[in-house]
């Protein structure tokens, strides 16, 4: 089974890496990161460096792809994983995004009057572009699952795992990354949070994602 991870340069990083960590050790999975072209892409901060192992033009038919979130928007429909997503979704077992993700899937056509979840400061424009916006952590709507924001992909990834291999696989992932939360604040969501810090952060996703869809 194909597991395709998708890179773009201003990616996030751990939008990408919690899927991968849920999917690398299950037995039977050919999981590849895959970008425009093959070779190194850089991530939202500009510090870190991942390495797309194939080429879009490679990967013509996953079982499952995985579009991560950035400070980066979609350009259109002429956007190279926009494109590869209308490729390729017809044939996946599952087409799956987290965070700002979901605004990929949304742009090709994926989520057409179709239940979603994205970052929640992109709740909007997922809207504005044909989706129906929920604040659900992980959605499943058929062969399509969205994730919230960065650390749902986790979440997404163990979820799909159970999907396709069974809870006690997906229990055996969760326990292997001990991905039990304890966060020091309960802080993670805009309705747990202090007003300020809610609309600094929303003036920022405005700013670097929400705007360039315009």
């Amino acid at each position: 089974m194909k597991i395709a991870l998708c890179l773009y340069p201003g990616f996030t990083a751990l939008d990408i890496i919690g899927p991968f960590q849920t999917f690398g050790d299950v037995p039977g999975l050919d999981v590849a990161f895959v970008a425009e072209q093959a070779g190194p892409v850089l991530d939202h901060t500009g510090r870190l460096t991942m390495l797309a192992t194939e080429s879009f033009a490679d990967v013509t038919e996953p079982d499952v792809i995985v579009i991560p979130g950035g400070m980066v928007a979609p350009t259109g429909e002429h956007d190279p994983v926009v494109q590869w997503i209308r490729a390729v979704h017809p044939q996946t077992t599952w087409t799956t995004s987290v965070c700002t993700g979901s605004l990929f899937l949304a742009t090709a056509g994926v989520l057409d009057g179709v239940d979603a979840t994205g970052h929640w400061a992109s709740m909007e424009a997922l809207g504005a572009l044909g989706a129906c916006p929920t604040g659900q952590r992980v959605v499943e709507r058929g062969k399509i699952i969205t994730a919230a924001g960065v650390s749902a992909g986790i979440d997404m990834g163990l979820t799909l795992v159970a999907r396709m291999f069974g809870d006690d696989m997906a229990k055996t992932i969760q326990l292997a990354i001990e991905y039990d939360p304890q966060p020091p604040f309960d802080a993670g969501s805009p309705e747990k949070s202090a007003p300020e810090i809610v609309e600094m952060l929303r003036a920022i996703m405005t700013t670097t994602v929400v705007e360039s869809l315009t």
